[in-house]
């Protein structure tokens, strides 16, 4: 065995601290599993949560937002903090906390405990989610072994964004509301004893003080933000949202300046100068800002337009979870064969062609269009949100794996946010006009009516006769066509982000020093100094935070039947 394919196996067994990596793998994609479910199980529960503790409009809020607006807003800080204290141990201590939030919020009397509970549930998934990607990055260390890891790891993502609220409403057919929060204990408790003895350890960079001021900052500034855009979201516009979000904004100025500033930053912002991580970014934010606003209109589609149950609307949508596995288990393969540029402008592409197939949608069910549209843009949307996570991850540094992790999830929480405020409003601006002259209908109910479908529906009931049943006609009308519009406008922020992804790597390049060990990725013996027997080398690139300057390597080093050269 040659000494660059030796060193690559001693970096792997390092890595795994006599673990396997694959059983380490299962433990970190359980870890996701429960932080994914927990984001959705809740909102079947609501009905019930609402009659048992009889919460106020703003306490309710609060208890379906606790949750996403503290683990968005908390990810850099245990990201970071995991690379200076170890990410195993944040990750562990993450598990104890999720653990205690689940039982104090099944258990809770009353709406203020119950928004508490949920927001210690954001601090856990908030110290779970980076850990298990930067855990992840440390014991893959050949990319291509990584890219398929990442894969299984994203495909359990869309496992549990759709087992939730199933598991939910199953929940909630044999028992309380509470049981949805307290299925997380088992779990955990099996998971900590398991990932203490199973999961490595593991540092990045230790050099100065760890910036508590700077994660601080951050914080607060991320949830300002995430807040106002919520908010916008909800479509309100006044000072409550308006103040939080100018505040975020600025928090966030001054914790980049502060970073560029500091000897040994909290966040090593260098990272963004390279155009495959900030693109990987920018096409994460793109890809969101464009898809999780049609997930919410879909829904309101299928159950006020055509009439579904929710059971049915969930049934309608599971094929776009089982297509994002499929792509997340292909993911890997994809990589090697089309490279991260094509893979992910492709992916783009695909999901822009299916939003505009869906625009054929109207007031009558259409079930095989909605199967294929759906199904094309699960395998697309998941097929560039993998392409880009992975490019993303091996292109940060190592001893920043969970920062870059953190950078990760938030911009995908940003984007989705971003996404429903935006689509929502584009929306609103195109359902409200069809509603201002409907015949018979008074000026007051039009403009109740104009605010959403659900409302006008309520109105037409209350009118009743000839006059309710042309405002009902008229809102559904106006809807399909305000979906057309958003569908359009989403597919056009789609192919933006398919051209932002012509800026990534257009192979799949791989450190030599991580090739897998085998005959197949052994160099053929040449001379120092001598080119290959062909004459003729191939680029490799450097390892993420080893410089820029491309190495030099013979051309037979090619990893025969995977095709890509490294």
């Amino acid at each position: 065995m040659s000494g660059t394919t030796t060193a690559a196996a001693l970096r792997r067994r390092a890595a795994g601290a006599g673990a396997n990596r694959w059983v380490v793998l299962v433990v970190l994609c359980v870890s996701l599993l429960l932080v994914a479910v927990d984001a959705t199980v809740l909102h079947v529960a609501v009905p019930a949560v609402t009659e048992d503790l009889k919460p106020g409009a703003v306490e309710l809020l609060w208890i379906v937002d606790a949750y996403p607006l503290v683990c968005a807003s908390l990810l850099i800080l245990f990201g970071t903090l995991g690379d200076r204290v170890g990410r195993r141990r944040v990750l562990l201590l993450g598990y104890t906390l999720f653990g205690v939030a689940s039982a104090m919020a099944a258990f809770a009397d009353d709406a203020h405990l119950l928004i508490v509970a949920r927001a210690l549930l954001g601090v856990g998934g908030a110290m779970i989610m980076p850990a298990t990607l930067s855990i992840l990055r440390q014991v893959f260390p050949d990319r291509r072994e990584r890219a398929l890891a990442i894969g299984v790891w994203s495909a359990v993502a869309a496992v549990g964004a759709a087992v939730g609220p199933l598991l939910g409403g199953f929940l909630l057919e044999h028992f309380w509301w509470g049981s949805v929060f307290l299925v997380n204990i088992p779990l955990m408790l099996v998971s900590l004893p398991v990932g203490r003895i199973l999961l490595p350890e593991s540092k990045g960079g230790s050099d100065g003080p760890w910036d508590v001021v700077g994660a601080l900052t951050a914080a607060a500034g991320l949830f300002a933000v995430v807040l106002g855009v919520k908010r916008l979201g909800a479509g309100e516009l006044g000072a409550a949202t308006l103040l939080p979000l100018a505040a975020g904004i600025v928090l966030l100025v001054l914790f980049v300046r502060r970073q560029r500033r500091r000897e040994h930053p909290l966040l090593d912002l260098r990272m963004f100068s390279r155009p495959a991580f900030s693109t990987s970014v920018g096409c994460i934010v793109l890809a969101m800002l464009a898809l999780v606003g049609l997930e919410l209109i879909a829904a309101q589609y299928l159950q006020l337009v055509l009439g579904l149950s929710p059971l049915e609307t969930g049934l309608r949508l599971v094929p776009l979870t089982f297509a994002a596995m499929a792509a997340g288990l292909a993911g890997a393969r994809m990589l090697r064969r089309f490279g991260p540029r094509r893979m992910v402008s492709l992916g783009f592409c695909l999901t822009a062609g299916a939003v505009v197939l869906l625009t054929a949608m109207g007031g009558d069910d259409n079930a095989p269009l909605l199967l294929g549209g759906f199904v094309l843009l699960g395998f697309g949307l998941e097929t560039t949100l993998f392409g880009a996570y992975e490019s993303m991850l091996s292109e940060a540094p190592q001893d920043q794996a969970g920062g870059a992790a953190a950078i990760g999830e938030t911009s995908y929480q940003l984007g989705a946010g971003i996404g429903i405020a935006l689509l929502g409003s584009v929306m609103n601006a195109a359902y409200a006009p069809g509603l201002s002259q409907v015949p018979g209908v008074p000026a007051s109910a039009s403009a109740a009516a104009a605010h959403s479908l659900g409302e006008a529906y309520e109105v037409a009931a209350r009118l009743g006769g000839p006059a309710g049943e042309a405002l009902r006609l008229a809102a559904r009308h106006s809807f399909v066509h305000g979906l057309h519009v958003t569908l359009l406008v989403s597919a056009g922020l789609l192919l933006a982000g398919a051209a932002m992804a012509l800026r990534l790597p257009r192979l799949m390049h791989c450190d030599p020093e991580e090739t897998p060990s085998g005959p197949a990725s052994e160099p053929s013996p040449a001379p120092s100094g001598s080119a290959s027997a062909s004459g003729t080398t191939a680029e490799v690139s450097p390892a993420p935070g080893h410089g820029s300057t491309p190495m030099r390597m013979p051309a037979q080093r090619e990893s025969r039947g995977s095709g890509v050269k490294v």
